[in-house]
């Protein structure tokens, strides 16, 4: 068992936070980042992260293990059909990787490369069942495995979306499917945050609340035009607007949404973009110290 589900399961809120490959093999890139999230329960390793070319995830994952540090594997199924994404995570298993986050992926023409072909043989759901089968010791097709991993499934939710019944029966269906926990996309509105995890908090599942780090108001005005299930509402956009610093007001702004998500969830996931360095002082002025 991971030590970052043991830290679900006893109960504690949790901190995890991430790292995008890089696009090219220093290793001492991605090791300079982690040392900035020593204290964190798990870094989430992304996988061609905005549709844009990077190294392998597997190949970071295992980097950090290494290391020391616990990593939580991401996986879209933007890019591989179910046979590689099989592959992929067996060979995952093999290096150590215990933690999952499964997803579907951006799509390609959002990025660096969008004359890419997406694959998506299958999607977020039928890959949480992939998971639950091969820790089962068989694969899709039913035939048997020669040694089973121990995945701890993970996937996405989008407490901010709507119409909201319809996001949440796709929350409902992953739960069905195998979701052992979930990390959400960056929520800014508390009563989205709180409609959501009243409605999830039944089902018992861990839902980690995702928090991003914002920059500027040219940064909102992006998230709300090209991410969908994102919204930044125009209280915030005016505070980085009107801020000296904006980034300084950022980081004030990302120390409330831990401090409410506090309250609602069982953990956060901090998307810092860049300023690692920034995390520390994030949970200490929410509270929540290191």
């Amino acid at each position: 068992m991971s030590r970052f589900s043991e830290q679900l399961s006893a109960g504690k809120f949790v901190i995890t936070a991430e790292i995008a490959p890089p696009k090219g093999v220093d290793t001492q890139l991605i090791l300079r980042q982690a040392e900035n999230m020593a204290f964190v329960s798990a870094i989430n390793v992304t996988d061609n992260q905005g549709a844009n070319m990077r190294t392998s995830p597997v190949a970071v994952a295992a980097t950090l293990i290494a290391a020391g540090y616990e990593p939580i594997l991401q996986l879209t199924c933007r890019d591989r059909n179910r046979m590689a994404l099989q592959s992929e995570l067996l060979g995952a298993a093999m290096l150590g990787v215990e933690n999952v986050l499964l997803l579907s992926g951006d799509h390609p023409g959002f990025g660096d490369h969008p004359q890419a072909r997406p694959v998506f043989d299958v999607d977020s759901v039928h890959l949480l069942e992939a998971v639950h089968h091969l820790n089962a010791g068989h694969d899709m097709s039913g035939r048997p495995l020669s040694g089973a991993p121990k995945f701890f499934a993970g996937a996405a939710a989008m407490p901010a979306a709507e119409p909201f019944e319809l996001m949440f029966q796709k929350f409902h269906k992953k739960v069905l499917a195998g979701a052992r926990f979930f990390q959400t996309q960056a929520v800014f509105d508390a009563e989205k945050m709180s409609r959501f995890m009243a409605a999830a908090r039944p089902l018992g599942v861990p839902v980690i609340a995702g928090v991003l780090l914002l920059k500027s108001a040219k940064m909102c005005r992006f998230l709300n035009e090209r991410i969908p299930g994102v919204r930044v509402p125009p209280n915030l956009i005016e505070r980085l607007e009107k801020a000296a610093d904006p980034l300084e007001e950022g980081v004030a702004i990302a120390a409330e949404l831990v401090r409410q998500a506090h309250t609602e969830c069982q953990g956060v996931h901090l998307m810092t973009l860049g300023q690692e360095k920034r995390i520390p002082e994030i949970l200490e002025r929410a509270g929540i110290f290191c």
